[in-house]
């Protein structure tokens, strides 16, 4: 019987693993934005954001047998951008999940101006290929 060393065998282990990472792939034409928000809009706390989306559905994070369908996440006065689009997303204060399938949220924002934007990820929280971005908006919070 033959033996292969750790390496080889971690070698072959990558070879062979499915890459998560942005694999999930995304209908034409499928995009995500804000039902009730505009760029410039003037807004009062707290604030209350509703999520739309077209072209494809929505299901909780875990659920990786629908094809199609995502959760939201909303992005505050941060960019989603390069390798970050094929990682699953942080959850802090400038990524807010919505694993649960929500498509909207009411939150308190400080006063002055805030970027938002929404980004649908796949069952475990990674963006699609091609990602499923909204516009970067910016308002104003009084």
């Amino acid at each position: 019987m033959r033996t292969l060393s750790l390496s080889t065998l971690a070698a072959l282990l990558a070879l062979t693993t499915p890459v998560l990472a942005g694999e999930t792939p995304a209908p034409p034409g499928a995009k995500v934005y804000f039902v009730n928000l505009k760029d410039g809009d003037t807004v009062n706390n707290p604030v209350h954001i509703q999520f739309g989306l077209a072209g494809m559905g929505v299901a909780p994070a875990g659920v990786e047998d629908k094809k199609n369908t995502g959760h939201h996440h909303l992005i505050i006065d941060e960019m989603v951008e390069g390798d970050e689009l094929n990682a699953p997303l942080p959850a802090d204060d400038h990524h807010k999940h919505f694993g649960g399938g929500q498509t909207e949220t009411t939150i308190e924002l400080t006063p002055g101006n805030h970027t938002l934007q929404l980004l649908l990820g796949d069952w475990s929280h990674i963006p699609h290929n091609p990602p499923v971005m909204s516009e970067r908006i910016t308002i104003t919070v009084e």
